[in-house]
């Protein structure tokens, strides 16, 4: 009786070794990065789960406890083999995906389980031919299916699991990797040992070399040792499991990593961009100064001169006071234009009486004007109501993008097409010039086009950049009607790149 308890007792343990070991695996093997593991833990998972309720089934058979067995025993005996071939070819499939040099894995767990499986169906016709069920049929089948299937799959799991160690260690990550090396060790023991030490049966070598003989020899079953190797397979499994945790938690760091990097670039970028504004509005202010002194200052100088003239010369000649007075007038159109154009360059009107398609309009004719340059404005939708912040930034884009063409693409034709969408505002600007490497601006950054990336971002909008050597360029930026983002009033000008 204690014997028979003591055996009910390996089964449970043994059983439940494989099952947990299934559970988990379904559990966990989706988390992993590794296509071929994780189809190849799949396999493993269900080998685990019906070889866990197969040996279940041996315990309560033990037990007496089978429901239906005394009613139709060849049923239960077909459905155990049945049970016990299936899950040993799953645990050859899980051993096929992972082994070494196959590139095409998913087919290999699929050609090997058939090739084992045909085996072990011409093997079971063969022999129904020399035994029957009164001769002992059901344990031949039990130790024919254990030879042809169980011992080729617990040696292939186990050279599938040496392949997945050589991995983990070129992976740096020798702690699973040693874990991987466990359990195929434990698959081997289970596969050459376990699964050759079989019930006694007709069937050679199976006639001497059996767990009689076994449990003669060293005093303890075999089921023993299989249990053993259960549970040290399971345990070794679910432990290198942990490696898609690992895998994960490194996948993070790397990640935060990696945006700790960016952001400090972009910090360092935005620092030297806040120099390269400061620089541009000191640049700015000296161009204005400039241009006011020499030519508003100096033509509101020509024309005090001109009026003290006029008062000489008005109670003598007064035809040549007229004269002196038509030419003053002149002078004073010209400055008013030049100071006009001082403004717009600073502010256009345009874009606050008019909006900004005409600000748009506008601003190309004035590049038409002064380069060979053709633009062409395209309006797309119908206008929104749009912040003013908006139409600043798209305009200043606008500006920047015109004036990097006009510097530097070469280019004979420019399209700036500004699309009204359902829920963003988009602006293009592409030309038909040289065009230039975008992956190159990592190297020598391009202050104006990091000035619009900026922009954007504080509008939560973005900017996208395309361009090829020899296939021009088009800087697109795309800019969300409702922005929460507060930014200033939008006068300052951008470094140019």
């Amino acid at each position: 009786m204690n014997i028979q308890y003591n055996m009910v007792l390996i089964f449970f343990v043994y059983g439940l070794a494989f099952f947990s070991m299934g559970l988990a695996i379904t559990l966990e093997a989706n988390r992993g990065s590794d296509t071929r593991l994780r189809h190849g833990l799949r396999a493993l998972a269900i080998f685990g789960i019906l070889h866990g309720i197969h040996e279940w089934v041996d315990m309560f058979e033990l037990l007496d406890m089978l429901p239906g067995h005394d009613m139709d025993p060849s049923a239960w005996h077909t459905a155990r083999i049945a049970m016990l071939e299936f899950s040993f070819l799953f645990l050859a499939a899980f051993g096929a995906t992972l082994l070494p040099r196959v590139k095409n894995f998913r087919r290999a767990s699929i050609l090997v389980p058939m090739l084992l499986a045909t085996i072990w169906g011409v093997g079971i016709v063969v022999l129904r031919g020399f035994f029957t069920i009164d001769t002992g049929l059901w344990d031949v089948a039990d130790v024919w299916t254990r030879y042809a299937v169980a011992v080729p799959a617990g040696l292939l799991a186990c050279i599938g699991l040496i392949g997945q160690w050589r991995l983990f260690r070129k992976a740096g990550m020798e702690r699973f990797g040693r874990d991987a090396l466990l359990a195929a060790i434990a698959f081997a023991l289970y596969g050459l040992l376990g699964q050759t030490i079989v019930r006694a049966s007709p069937l050679p070598p199976s006639n001497v070399l059996n767990q009689d003989f076994f449990l003669r020899t060293f005093g303890f079953p075999i089921q023993l040792l299989r249990a053993g190797a259960a549970v040290v397979s399971a345990w070794a499994i679910i432990r290198f499991l942990r490696s898609f945790e690992y895998e994960t938690q490194r996948k993070i760091a790397m990640l935060q990593e990696a945006q700790l990097q960016e952001a400090q670039r972009r910090e360092a970028l935005r620092g030297q961009l806040l120099r390269q504004v400061v620089s541009a509005q000191e640049a700015e202010r000296q161009r204005i100064a400039r241009e006011l002194h020499d030519a508003t200052g100096q033509s509101l100088t020509a024309i005090g001169l001109g009026l003290r003239g006029v008062t000489n010369t008005l109670r003598q000649d007064t035809d040549k006071a007229a004269d002196n007075l038509r030419q003053l007038e002149g002078l004073v159109a010209r400055s008013l234009d030049e100071l006009q154009r001082l403004i717009a360059d600073l502010r256009p009107s345009h874009l606050d009486d008019l909006g900004l398609p005409a600000a748009l309009r506008w601003y190309a004719g004035e590049v038409q004007n002064r380069t060979h340059l053709n633009v062409a404005v395209e309006i797309n939708g119908e206008p929104h109501p749009i912040d003013s912040l908006i139409n600043t930034a798209l305009f200043r884009v606008a500006q920047e993008a015109l004036t990097n063409v006009v510097k530097h693409a070469g280019a004979t034709h420019v399209s700036v097409r500004l699309s009204y969408l359902p829920s963003t505002v988009m602006l293009q600007v592409e030309d038909n010039g040289r065009g230039f490497e975008v992956s190159a601006r990592a190297e020598r950054p391009a202050w104006g086009l990091l000035g619009m990336e900026e922009r954007a971002s504080l509008l939560e909008g973005h900017v996208t950049i395309r361009s090829q050597p020899g296939q021009g360029t088009c800087v697109e930026m795309t800019i969300p009607y409702h922005s929460n983002v507060e930014v200033g009033d939008g006068n300052t000008t951008i470094a140019r790149g």
